[in-house]
């Protein structure tokens, strides 16, 4: 079986625009035989703005570059000492529909999280991205504040996701604040929440350099989508042959893939 996940390091700090660029031409010349890919990288300081996003959040750009892209979400800041994984992957291969996908990447990053020792680590119903409690982030929150729905008290942003998917395949992907400069999340409404807090690894007492992160994510990431690809076989293959009359027949399996932007913050 060919290899299905290729992951590589591209030179940075990156221009946002070059890499996005890469990643179009890529998704638009790929074939139902093109592995998938994950890029890891560092960019320079760039806001990036998605297809629901609103200019007024953008309060103070202070000079920083602001790019329109078409990834879902609002608007978000990408520089040095925060690890970005891009995902160029076929919905198809992993029998993912979207709003899976989008919970894959989640879960994801809440396990590397939680094993970094951040066990207060979670996500909000309706507000992609991971948070942490700013008190304590090694605490989990109480049943009632996780259950709470879309209250963000007491809590900081950590990572965030944004996609795109053309033809059944994605591309953009997810951020994991590592050991950066936060003042520019200061500049916007990070993912479109005023005064929403910002933090990284290092804030929360977790000593890991940018290109460790990065590794641990993108073998994370590889390990689950093709762990839930062998599971959606597993159940195809239990529903595919069924006893009629003593006789077995074959039955059309699942194939994922549905094929729009996800809002996403």
């Amino acid at each position: 079986m060919p290899q299905l996940i290729k992951t590589r390091w591209l030179p940075g700090p990156a221009s946002y625009e070059q890499v996005w660029t890469a990643m179009r031409d890529f998704t638009e010349a790929r074939t139902s035989r093109t592995p998938d890919e994950i890029w890891l990288i560092e960019h320079d300081p760039v806001y990036t703005l998605g297809q629901a996003g609103k200019p007024e959040h953008i309060i103070d750009p202070a000079g920083i570059p602001v790019v329109a892209c078409d990834r879902g979400g609002q608007v978000t800041y990408h520089g040095p000492g925060q690890v970005t994984a891009y995902c160029l992957i076929s919905l198809r291969r992993y029998h993912l529909f979207v709003k899976e996908y989008v919970m894959l990447l989640e879960g994801v990053l809440l396990g590397l999280l939680h094993d970094l020792g951040l066990t207060g680590a979670c996500t909000r119903p309706g507000a992609p991205g991971v948070y942490v409690p700013l008190a304590n982030p090694r605490q989990p929150l109480p049943e009632t504040v996780r259950t709470e729905g879309d209250s963000f008290e007491g809590l900081a942003k950590i990572a965030a996701l944004g996609i795109k998917v053309r033809n059944g395949c994605t591309y953009h992907g997810l951020a994991l604040n590592v050991h950066m400069d936060l003042a520019p999340f200061n500049g916007i409404n990070p993912c479109g929440y005023q005064g929403m807090p910002t933090t990284d690894l290092y804030s929360c007492g977790v000593r890991i350099s940018v290109q460790e992160a990065g590794d641990m994510l993108a073998a994370r990431l590889a390990a689950a989508f093709i762990e839930y690809r062998k599971q959606k076989a597993q159940e195809t293959s239990s529903h595919d042959t069924k006893p009629i009359d003593g006789r077995y027949t074959q039955c059309d399996g699942h194939a994922g893939g549905g094929a729009k932007p996800v809002v996403a913050g």
